[in-house]
């Protein structure tokens, strides 16, 4: 697996890092950036085993690779399309360091997402936006029945 050195035994790390909490009991804990390690998740043995670990390799990859087609199926047929393909890229992720990157990068966006939703001012411009739909929806249904009343405006009886 190449993870950009040519010393073994290193891993590569994201350039992201995950958070933790260091400090002496009854002192304000200071938070400090860890990365955490990249590469392979596969159990020791099968890593021991250079043609283990490439065989190990193509099946995550396959399965994957499975996954995702499934979930690009679903983007058409019924089904949780977005789902399943980032199921599939978790599957990819406990073998691949550009899956693992690839999902960090994913998660970070919908974090931003979802912090600039709970904005106030974001928040009350959807829900003006959301009423004003509603209320126009509400009134051509209004139009509609006061012009047709609930019949249908073609003749099915007819043909």
């Amino acid at each position: 697996m190449n993870t950009g050195s040519h010393d073994t035994g290193e891993v590569a790390v994201a350039a992201d890092a995950t958070r933790t909490r260091t400090g002496a009991p009854g002192e304000e804990a200071a938070e400090t950036a860890v990365p955490a390690p990249l590469g392979s998740r596969a159990p020791e043995f099968v890593k021991a085993r250079r043609m283990l670990h490439l065989s190990w390799q193509v099946g995550v990859f396959v399965i994957g690779l499975a996954v995702v087609c499934a979930g690009v199926a679903m983007l058409v047929l019924p089904g949780p399309g977005w789902v399943v393909i980032f199921a599939g890229m978790a599957i990819w992720a406990t073998e691949f360091v550009w899956a693992q990157l690839v999902l960090r990068w994913t998660k970070r966006k919908v974090t931003e997402a979802a912090q600039r939703a709970l904005d106030p001012k974001v928040r009350r411009r959807n829900i003006i936006l959301t009423t004003t739909g509603l209320v126009i929806v509400g009134v051509l249904v209004g139009v509609y029945l006061w012009k047709f009343g609930l019949e249908m405006p073609w003749k099915i009886k007819d043909q």
